[in-house]
Order: C-alpha cells, then sequence, then structure tokens
C-alpha cells in the first residue's frame, strides 16, 4: 500500500503544486497621457493676457525750446521691445490710441503735463524718423519660431514756442494679435 500512496500521492501532489503555480495571471494594458499646449507669446519675458508692459518711449530731459527729441521703445532690462510666440504663429503688434491724441498741432500724437500743455509727438517704425506708425497702425513682426524677436519702435517729438519746464506724459494702447 505504502508503494500505490507512493504512486499516486507523489504524482498528485505534483499535479497540485504545478496548479497552484499557474494560478498567478498576467494582462496587459496601457496608460494614456494628454498635454494640451496652445498658442502663447511673451512680451518683454513675461507673458499673460492683459496690462502687459509693452515698454517705455522715455524722450529724456531736454530744456523747453527743443527743437525735435527722440527716443526707441524699450522693454524690460534696457533693451529694445521683445515678443517670443509660439513656433508657427505670426504675431502683429497694434499701437492703439494714446490718451492725448490729436491735441497738439505737429504730431499725430500728445504728451501731456497735466495742466494745459501739450507736445506733439509720433511713432516710427525706423530710426531715421521716415516711416510713420499711424493711431491703430500694424508691425508684422513675421514668422515665429519659438524665439524671441526684437521689434525697434522709435518716437520723436517736437518742440514748440510757450513750452513750459515740466514733466509730459501719454500712455498708449497696445495689442498682441498671434
Amino acid at each position: 500500500m505504502h508503494a500505490l500512496v507512493s504512486k499516486v500521492g507523489l504524482p498528485l501532489m505534483a499535479l497540485m503544486l504545478a496548479s497552484s503555480a499557474q494560478a498567478a495571471t498576467t494582462v496587459t494594458g496601457q496608460i494614456t497621457s494628454t498635454l494640451i499646449l496652445t498658442n502663447s507669446c511673451l512680451v518683454n519675458g513675461v507673458g499673460g493676457t492683459t496690462g502687459l508692459n509693452f515698454g517705455a518711449l522715455n524722450f529724456g530731459t531736454t530744456n523747453s525750446q527743443f527743437t525735435t527729441a527722440s527716443g526707441q521703445v524699450l522693454g524690460g532690462g534696457g533693451g529694445a521691445l521683445s515678443i517670443q510666440c509660439s513656433s508657427g504663429t505670426s504675431p502683429v503688434i497694434t499701437v492703439g490710441a494714446g490718451s492725448h491724441d490729436g491735441q497738439s498741432t505737429g504730431g499725430t500724437r500728445a504728451l501731456y503735463d497735466g495742466v494745459a500743455n501739450y507736445v506733439p509727438y509720433d511713432f516710427y517704425t525706423d530710426s531715421g524718423h521716415s516711416t510713420l506708425l499711424a493711431i491703430n497702425g500694424t508691425i508684422n513682426v513675421g514668422p515665429s519660431t519659438g524665439v524671441a524677436q526684437t521689434v525697434n519702435l522709435y518716437g520723436q517729438a517736437v518742440g514748440k514756442v510757450g513750452l513750459p519746464a515740466g514733466t509730459y506724459t501719454d500712455t498708449v494702447a497696445v495689442s498682441l494679435t498671434f
């Protein structure tokens, strides 16, 4: 009988061990990952949708008897205006109305001293002041490759008789479409 148990028991035991080893099952599948990117731009290294600082046009300090004063729109860090947009976009800058447009002959825009005096000025797309940028004029920055692009924008103020000393300012609306 002992031989029978050995002949039947050992193979039965091996069969039980084999079936418990095959009880582990493996399944396969996948993980789906998604990232949606939208077109965007940085203006002078800063992103956002409203209230962006497109730079400053500083005509400097001169006497009240000046003839002309020139300056360039500078972004942060003292460099020219910088636009960095998503690759494949074609950014367009629109330089809109100022706070005092048409208030003084000699320019389409005007700097105001807060009292009653205006200094006429205009924007130009060249340093020689030969290509006027009208109110709501556009600057086609060109197709973007994702690298920052420099936009040169210049201003020239024109002096006139009777201007008192003071600080003259204007705020101009700017938009960027891409």
